[in-house]
């Protein structure tokens, strides 16, 4: 009897710890499940060691979209940053001419130097349409200090950019607030670095924001019209050279063609101009000469002794006096 008793309870005890480790083997094996299927879930419900940390912080595209338009027309201040060889320079220092202005961050390895090359090739298509001389490049770093002289050096030599009207800049990080706020740039860190709009402001050359350009890919015409339309309208200085002035007609018969991405002379306009200044000289020739006509007409009567003239030169009696007197 005993021994049957024996029997009975160990095999109950077997059989609860058999139910029992196979509940903890379903219970590892659903946890497993779950946590692949659904990772985030898994996440959620895991035990926290330490304090909960606060989600990363994300860019607000449509709010930074229309934060740069809101800086189009706002005049940029007078910025004070460091060279690539660490002299202090200040943003005055680049204008008189279009500049493109760009924002980047050194410690970004895919999207700052795909951009950084596309704008390096616009700017030699541009420079080769308008001359390198006629508009100036910066790119500024942001993330401060990182961003320091050495490192935008360094990003610039990486690049493989020489171009004289090519600079990169490193601002104070107790001015940057102010001079991204002034170009409109707004800029998010997250663990992978930073988030930002992808853009490049165009400035007048009295330093006002006159475009926003968007894109990673920055085509020739997007960055050429803005630059085309500046110096356009730029005003004729005085004395301005021969050169400079066929330079100037130059720009302005020049149009963007789609078709082979390049810009050529719209020869429709400089026959347009061509015809109005034919006709104005022709005009002036024409108004010159009635008037050295009309000049020699009169010189002749006068050595001549025309009655006419005579008529007109004498001069009405002052007092009026009878026949009979």
């Amino acid at each position: 009897m005993k021994r049957r008793l024996a029997l009975a309870f160990g095999g109950a005890l077997s059989s609860a710890m058999f139910a029992a480790f196979l509940g903890i083997l379903l219970g590892v094996f659903s946890s497993v499940l779950v946590s692949a299927l659904f990772p985030a879930a898994a996440l959620a419900a895991a035990p926290e060691a330490g304090a909960p940390s606060a989600a990363p912080a994300a860019l607000d595209a449509p709010g930074a979209v229309r934060d740069s338009q809101a800086a189009i027309g706002r005049q940029i201040g007078d910025h004070r940053l460091l060279d690539r060889q660490g002299r202090e320079v200040r943003l005055a220092d680049y204008l008189g001419k279009p500049l493109l202005v760009s924002f980047i961050y050194t410690g970004c390895f895919q999207v700052c130097p795909t951009t950084t090359q596309s704008l390096a090739q616009a700017v030699e298509q541009l420079a080769q349409d308008f001359g390198a001389d006629k508009f100036n490049v910066l790119s500024i770093g942001f993330n401060q200090p990182f961003d320091s002289p050495a490192a935008m050096r360094a990003f610039a030599a990486q690049m493989r950019i020489g171009a004289r009207n090519w600079e990169f800049l490193s601002p104070p990080a107790a001015t940057l607030d102010a001079l991204t706020r002034d170009f409109g740039f707004r800029y998010v860190a997250t663990p992978a670095g930073f988030d930002h709009v992808l853009m490049v402001s165009v400035l007048d050359p009295r330093g006002r924001v006159y475009a926003q350009v968007y894109g990673d890919q920055l085509s020739r015409d997007k960055l050429g019209e803005p630059v085309r339309l500046l110096l356009r309208d730029a005003p004729m200085p005085a004395g301005l050279p021969m050169a400079a002035l066929i330079e100037r007609v130059r720009i302005l018969c020049t149009v963007y063609d789609p078709e082979t991405g390049t810009y050529r002379y719209n020869y429709g306009l400089i026959l347009e101009i061509a015809g109005g200044v034919t006709f104005a000289l022709a005009m002036i020739w024409f108004y010159g000469n009635e008037w050295r006509n009309q000049r020699r007409l009169r010189r002749g009567h006068a050595r001549r002794g025309d009655p006419r003239l005579a008529e007109r030169s004498v001069e009405p009696p002052l007092v009026e006096r009878s026949a009979d007197a």
